[in-house]
């Protein structure tokens, strides 16, 4: 097998493609022959050793892939070799073969190509959990998705339009915005251009926006809280700007709003029945065409450096996909 190899976490630089020994699953584990693996936000931060999770070095980076199973270990009866699945294990994705924990593969149906398994999991489960789960978003309601034209924002504007809203779409870009429209947002901000706040105001009448998703943070978020409608939700999903906002608790005792934390990862390890279920039903509205990943481009697996600088650019639409 072949791998992009993190020896040193110092950036994408030190990353290197070697050969190294196929390895053999061990009880619990499949080894997987990845066909696609998604590029996510925390991908470039773990290679710069700034990311929460630290893996023990050396490391395969790689969080998202999908592929074939070739080899099931010990105690592994619900999966098989020659199934397709999809899994988030956090590293591992960049390379030929992996090992992966067996809890952690998701079964795929017929019809689902790995492209776009590669580039479901995270997305979908995060704005899934953020907006069913969190929010409790209900039809009807409005939602601003900031940093829409993102992997994140894209899923949450097609979940949000599943459950009913309205959704406003806020990007960096007319190129971004029109992506969101193409995907079912009512509205778009340009936040480059236009005047978030007066747009928001002008848009919802005066009343604001019910549910805002912000996997952005910087400096939006306090306008966008500003903005926010009474006993409004503030999904705080992540800090794709950097700086980690401080909003002034104020404004939500003025609002009756909430701020509400969105922590995927945790949910799943948690509550694994109630992540099993939310996973079974995206998979199904999958299958009905209610959502579909946005990809940006495929590119091959040796061009991962590449496709790294395109991330770092901030000119990803939707989700990168790295192919086999």
């Amino acid at each position: 097998m072949h791998a992009w190899l993190c020896e040193n976490p110092v950036g994408v630089e030190a990353l290197t493609w070697k050969e190294l020994p196929t390895p053999s699953p061990q009880a619990g584990q499949v080894l997987i022959r990845i066909e696609a693996a998604s590029l996510n936000f925390p991908d470039l931060l773990i290679v710069q050793n700034k990311y929460q999770m630290k893996p023990d070095l050396p490391f395969v980076p790689g969080s998202e892939y999908a592929g074939v199973i070739e080899a099931v270990g010990e105690g592994v009866t619900h999966l098989k070799v020659g199934q397709s699945v999809a899994c988030l294990s956090g590293t591992g994705g960049f390379g030929t073969h992996t090992l992966a924990p067996a809890k952690l593969c998701m079964p795929l149906p017929a019809g689902f190509p790995a492209v776009d398994a590669a580039a479901f999991i995270m997305i979908y489960a995060t704005s899934h959990h953020a907006l069913i789960d969190r929010a409790a978003l209900k039809a009807g309601e409005t939602v601003l998705v900031l940093g829409a034209a993102g992997g994140v924002g894209t899923a949450a504007i097609q979940i949000a339009k599943a459950a009913g809203a309205r959704v406003i779409a806020a990007a960096s870009t007319d190129e971004k915005c029109a992506l969101c429209k193409s995907l079912g947002a009512d509205e778009t901000i340009n936040y480059t251009t236009q005047n978030m706040r007066e747009v928001l105001k002008t848009l919802t009448e005066g009343k604001g926006p019910d549910v805002i998703y912000d996997p952005v943070g910087g400096d939006f978020a306090e306008p966008a809280f500003r903005s926010i409608a009474w006993r409004g939700r503030y999904l705080v999903v992540g800090f794709a700007a950097g700086p980690i906002p401080a909003v002034p608790f104020n404004l939500a005792l003025l609002k009756g709003a909430s701020i509400v934390g969105v922590f995927w990862g945790d949910f799943a390890r948690r509550e694994p029945q109630a992540n099993a279920a939310m996973m079974a039903e995206l998979a199904q509205w999958y299958a009905q065409g209610k959502v579909k990943p946005a990809i940006d481009r495929t590119m091959p697996m040796s061009d991962l450096k590449a496709a790294y600088a395109h991330m770092g650019s901030r000119g990803v639409m939707g989700k990168l996909v790295m192919v086999n």
